[in-house]
């Protein structure tokens, strides 16, 4: 069983979108684990958890920060696991609205922007939040795709892969986990998705203010 405390939510220097969560998590430590140091042992579990999993309202764990307590080593009988109680605090990605961000452009549609800060890919710039006044033209570089185009001045600043991105955090979403993430059919022998898979976070992000957008606009 699982317990978040939000008792720690500190920011760390220097980057703003990560933050300090302390947790209390009721561990299962396997056998062939008690004849490793305890700390490292536990630590491990929790990095094997917790590392690259979103925390609903928490965010994305990163890191495990440090071990605060540890307690307990009770073997229940007919388990030879050793169950302990634990308190420690994880690194979390969890940006604030308002926070400005630079990320990588990985997908161009007609429904706006995806972004990726390389360790997550969920960030989307819906067509209302794009700079104004915009327009879309094909992309001979890539097959079916498109490029926003900014227009200012008189002048036409496209959107390109290659471009390093400055954002706006409008908002950050935890959907609920969906009862049916996906159904997979076959017919003629082929495969077929009906659905992308689910996002357990999900960051809105908006470029329609000065200093925003890729950063050879600025420059």
């Amino acid at each position: 069983m699982t317990h978040i405390w939000v008792v720690d939510s500190r920011t760390l220097a220097l980057k703003k979108m990560f933050v300090r969560s302390e947790i209390e998590h009721t561990l299962r430590l396997p056998p062939h684990l008690l004849n490793r140091p305890l700390n490292v042992a536990v630590k491990g579990e929790l990095e094997s958890l917790f590392l690259d999993k979103v925390i609903d309202k928490l965010g994305l764990c990163v890191s495990v920060y440090d071990i605060l307590s540890i307690d307990g080593g009770f073997i229940f009988p007919g388990d030879g696991a050793s169950t302990y109680t634990v308190r420690f605090r994880l690194v979390m990605f969890r940006p604030y609205a308002g926070e400005v961000i630079s990320a990588r452009l990985k997908e161009s549609t007609k429904d706006g922007l995806r972004l990726s800060l390389g360790f997550f890919n969920d960030i989307y710039v819906p067509v209302p939040l794009m700079p104004n006044p915009y327009h879309i033209e094909p992309d001979p570089e890539h097959k079916n795709g498109i490029k926003w185009v900014w227009e200012y001045m008189g002048e036409n600043y496209p959107i390109d892969l290659t471009d390093e991105i400055r954002f706006r955090v409008h908002g950050v979403n935890y959907p609920p986990i969906p009862i049916e993430q996906g159904k997979e059919s076959e017919e003629k022998g082929s495969r077929q998705k009906d659905i992308k898979p689910f996002a357990p976070m999900l960051i809105t992000g908006s470029l329609d203010a000065d200093g925003l957008g890729p950063t050879a606009w600025w420059v």
